[in-house]
């Protein structure tokens, strides 16, 4: 194939496309690989603003014969999603729902829509699109078109494929149309009518009617056919359905501009039986047993070898506690119209199997809540067996195959010792049992010449198997590059030459994402991984001891899940979800990472730490450490963007917010020369801004202002007797910058708390910080210098085994991971990590029997801090607001956008609020005036109270220590704690009076100064 002109194709795009058109080396690498195995860097993306400069960006290719790939999600795990192309990506702007006819249960979108996004907008016609696979937060409709997606619900409601009523396609060459089931008279039409469309239609039914026999006998009859084109839409007992023979071909053939899709109800009630199994092949072998008495919703599987992964990984360990006895189970979920019709469902099907619900393998459950906790682990299967803590990394490859769900037991047992010739160890068996598709995920040793080969010859064999028993490659991912060069195997020379001419009436120049499906590149080609690839192996300040202490392990944690990607719910990825961009999703910018190690000849990243395509991707991460826990793979790209920024101003001069706000605990230690000077000097008119921009700080952003009394000299002025360190009623308060000189309330207000409870309270004499903002800006050098020194200071605490009682979440997150990971073989790291606790967790587990916290009686609004969610997360919290009689709104509204430092920076205030807005300003705004708003983070309170809210957040010591005062006021609550007040406006003039009289002093001395000497 011969290279188009790159240069050319990129002006004529940036002439002619209304879009955002991309030849940058970040963004060619952050689209390079998707959640496959395979690795392609495209030529250039092309981010479309509307459907019709997408087609237009077609037009332009085709003029140039430049390869196209239209792109949804980024989450195919066959290397359909990476191309040597143009990739369109579709979701950032085209993501609109068209039109809803909720009489005929149709609706039109565009192909960039969100399937959850879809769904939330048809909630209000009580409809949804059948189809779910688990990607469903973040998966488009484009894309499971394009790959005819299905997921848990397909046992209800089919396939993609079945779902879909009418598309509206774009041809290479030029041709659009809307198609469909197409009867007799309309082909006719058609055909007079003439032209391209009339050659593509006349093609089709030679197809048809050629291999009409080949189709009929050659196309397994089972629910999860995914494999190979859907010629057999085209049989005339299916309605010559043009656009479901379109369906699942992945983009090899047509660009889908829209779609317009059958819809379904929204099921009024669910239930969830559980049944318990010895194994995964015993419970496979019931799946047909099951269906003879029900017609289930879902009938999903899980094997005890996922179980013991997520218990290792401390994963939906409470879904785990609710399963039934037994080490692998059917989850079967029933849908109706009343309770009392999913109850019965459920308790026919145990009649008719001879079970009952008291059983001890049997769980039963009509809490919805609890029903999608569990099928929701079930969904993280991927994720979770990803990076097996106790084993080798896995990887797909064959991550879906189907058979017949009646001969299920005897596949799945024939596949396990295909695992053991191979020595695969024991993969995780799971799926949609139901339709009688398979996941799993395998360790291939993609690294070496050996692995591969192995690779190659375990998906022959596979797929000889797989086709042995009437089954498909494929049951929901598609064949892409992973099992396009295997279909022959499973249908026959005869129909893939049929898949070939169907390529060729479309396609006939082979520019529609090219090497997939039809003319496939070699399954063992193009491998992310392979025996080639030769990465850099960096010394890094972070020891990654979970990772064999490699960055680059580090790195490969992110398998392009895609969940980053997700709009609502948890924390990660608030860059991505205020710009939609996929470099700033976890995803993208580890997939720079990974380019940045140039492993590959053709690496898009070639100038390692120094890259500024790395550091514009990192310079949006807001560090928040959500994809920490929220990632299935556990990617911590806080601490990534922090080794990177080490290491690319290593050497050089940093931007003004390293210095400003990366050495923020001295300049606030210093700050006690005059506090109320240095406030007035922040917010003087024109001497702050003047400031702003000496420092790096965004001009919008205010000040916050330093206590006139910190936390420290509160404590000394107190002068109470220290307690000793042995005594079990000692805890040692941790006096961190932000509730020492800013918020000393919140300190004081937990030693008060923290007396009545019954415990001794000490607080370091000397200078202690964790390193936070060191740590944040890359100034990773300096964090351990400090760290080292709080170390020294608090030995004698750390050798009596005294409680470390954390207030500020960020910090105490740096004492549970970040000062362990940087100094992992520091033993005294290692006991603070496991003497800090944070304020609510002593408090819940450790105070003594008799002690009650003091009532509140109140509502709250709650927002967690991120560090909180990733590391410590929010479990104690909970227990004590109950236990204090608050009825707490927790909120799940993501980062508040403040994000420590980066809020503050110059050139991220934009972004900061429109992460903000997404749903924690809305969400205090709509809090009632009675109700309290609580935020143990400095950050999080700073966002609540510059975010235009009227409240002031509150740290729960300060509503713990109200509430030892007495009965709350009954409107904004918050008045009554204590917090420094802003300079006044005659102080603040006053100084920038005094300021401009000395500049103007020091310019008539300097002029004078200069007329002497001439």
């Amino acid at each position: 194939m011969t290279s188009p002109d790159t240069s050319g194709l990129e002006a004529a795009l940036r002439a002619e496309v209304d879009g955002e058109i991309r030849f940058d080396a970040g963004s060619r690498g952050a689209y390079a690989t998707d959640g496959s195995n395979y690795r392609q860097v495209p030529l250039g993306v092309v981010v479309p603003r509307t459907v019709e400069a997408g087609a237009r960006a077609v037009s332009v290719c085709a003029r140039f014969a430049a390869p196209v790939l239209s792109r949804g999600g980024g989450t195919s795990l066959a290397g359909q999603s990476t191309n040597t192309a143009v990739v369109i990506d579709w979701t950032k702007y085209c993501h609109t729902l068209l039109s809803v006819d909720p009489d005929r249960r149709t609706c039109v979108v565009e192909p960039g829509i969100v399937l959850d996004e879809l769904n939330r907008q048809l909630a209000v016609h009580k409809l949804q699109f059948g189809p779910k696979p688990s990607t469903h937060s973040h998966c488009a409709l484009g894309g499971m078109i394009g790959n005819n997606s299905c997921g848990a619900s397909a046992q209800a409601y089919g396939k993609t494929v079945d779902n879909v009523r009418r598309l509206e396609i774009l041809t290479y060459d030029g041709q659009r149309a809307w198609v469909g089931p197409t009867p007799p008279d309309e082909r006719a039409r058609i055909a007079a009518a003439g032209g391209r469309l009339a050659e593509i239609y006349a093609g089709l039914d030679r197809i048809a009617t050629v291999y009409l026999a080949d189709i009929r006998r050659g196309y397994p009859k089972i629910p999860r056919r995914v494999s190979g084109y859907n010629l057999d839409s085209l049989l005339p007992e299916n309605g010559f359905d043009v656009a479901r023979a379109l369906v699942g071909s992945e983009g090899t053939l047509v660009t889908v501009l829209r779609a317009e899709l059958d819809l379904v109800p929204v099921p009024a009630y669910q239930s969830l039986l559980v049944l318990g199994y010895d194994d995964i092949c015993a419970a496979a072998d019931d799946v047909p047993h099951l269906l003879e008495h029900c017609s289930p919703s879902q009938l999903e599987a899980l094997d005890g070898r996922m179980a013991q992964l997520m218990r290792e990984e401390g994963a939906y360990l409470d879904s785990l506690n609710n399963l039934p006895e037994g080490d692998s189970w059917l989850m079967v979920q029933y849908s109706a119209d009343s309770q009392e019709d999913v109850e019965e469902q459920a308790h026919a099907l145990l009649r008719a199997v001879g079970r009952a619900e008291k059983d001890a393998n049997v769980a039963f459950s009509d809490d919805p809540e609890r029903e999608q906790k569990m099928l929701k682990a079930r969904e993280a299967g991927l994720g979770v067996t990803a990076r097996p803590p106790d084993d080798r990394e896995t990887w797909e490859g064959w991550e879906d195959s189907a058979v017949p769900p009646e001969r299920l037991g005897d596949y799945l047992r024939d596949l396990k010792k295909l695992f053991e010739e191979f020595d695969y160890d024991h993969p995780s068996l799971y799926g949609h049992f139901g339709q009688g598709c398979v996941h799993t995920r395998i360790p291939f040793g993609l690294q070496t010449a050996e692995g591969v080969a192995d690779f190659r010859r375990f998906l022959e064999r596979a797929a000889d198997l797989v086709a042995s028993y009437g089954g498909s490659l494929s049951g929901e991912h598609g064949d892409g590059q992973a099992r396009g060069e295997l279909l022959t195997r499973m249908f026959g020379e005869r129909l893939v030459t049929a898949f070939g001419e169907l390529k060729a009436l479309f396609d006939p120049n082979n520019r529609m994402n090219p090497g997939k499906v039809v003319h496939p590149n070699p399954f063992d080609g193009q491998l992310r991984l392979g025996p080639s690839w030769r990465p850099a192996t960096p010394a890094t300040h972070f020891q990654f001891p979970e990772d064999e202490h490699s960055f680059n392990r580090a790195v490969m944690r992110c398998v392009g899940v895609g969940n980053c990607r997700g709009h609502s719910g948890g924390v990660m990825c608030p860059s991505y979800r205020a710009t939609k961009e996929e470099e700033h999703s976890t995803r993208g910018r580890a997939r720079l990472l990974f380019e940045m190690l140039d492993g590959h000849a053709d690496s898009a990243i070639k100038d390692g730490w120094r890259s500024t395509e790395v550091h514009d991707a990192l310079d949006l991460c807001l560090a928040c450490k959500g994809c920490k826990s929220d990632c299935p793979t556990g990617v911590d790209m806080a601490t990534l963007k922090a080794e990177f920024l080490s290491h690319h101003y290593e050497g050089r001069m940093r931007p003004a917010a390293h210095y400003s706000m990366g050495w923020l605990p001295v300049w606030a230690r210093l700050s006690r020369v005059s506090p109320a000077l240095v406030n007035t000097a922040l917010h003087a008119p024109g001497l702050a801004r003047a400031g702003k921009r000496l420092a790096g700080i965004a001009e919008a952003r205010t000040a916050p202002v330093f206590a006139e009394q910190s936390f420290l000299q509160w404590w000394r002025a107190r002068d109470s007797e220290e307690p000793d360190p042995a005594d079990p009623r000692t805890v040692l308060l941790w006096p961190d910058t932000f509730s020492t000189y800013f918020h000393p309330s919140i300190a004081i207000s937990a030693v008060r708390v923290l007396e009545d409870a019954g415990f001794r309270v000490a607080v370091p004499t000397e200078p202690v910080c964790c390193g936070l903002t060191w740590i944040s800006t890359g100034q990773l050098t300096v964090a351990k210098k400090v760290l080292h020194r709080t170390l020294g200071a608090l030995r004698p605490y750390l050798e009596a085994g005294t409680p470390v009682i954390g207030l500020e979440p960020s910090c105490t997150a740096v004492f549970r991971s970040d000062a362990p990971e940087l100094l992992p073989a520091d033993q005294d790291v290692q006991r603070l990590a496991g003497q800090v606790r944070t304020f609510a967790e002593q408090l819940v587990h450790h105070a003594p029997d008799g002690w009650r916290p003091p009532q509140l009686a109140r509502r709250a609004t709650v927002q967690t801090h991120c560090h909180q969610h990733a590391v410590m997360k929010s479990d104690a919290d909970r227990e004590l607001m109950r236990r204090a009689h608050l009825d707490a709104d927790v909120l799940d509204e993501g980062c508040c956008g403040l994000a420590g430092n980066f809020g503050f920076e110059r050139g991220h205030h934009e972004v900061s609020m429109a992460v903000a807005e997404l749903g924690v300003l809305p969400a205090v705004r709509d809090t009632a005036p009675g109700s309290l708003v609580l935020a143990d983070g400095f950050s999080c309170r700073t966002q609540i109270e510059q975010g235009g809210t009227g409240r002031r957040a509150l740290h729960l010591a300060e509503a713990l220590a109200l509430a030892l005062d007495g009965n709350l006021p009954s409107s904004h609550p918050e008045r009554l704690a204590v917090r420094p007040p802003e300079p006044s406006r005659t102080a603040r003039w006053a100084t920038t009076a005094v300021a401009a009289a000395v500049t103007a002093a020091a310019g008539t001395g300097a002029a004078l100064r200069l007329r002497r000497r001439t």
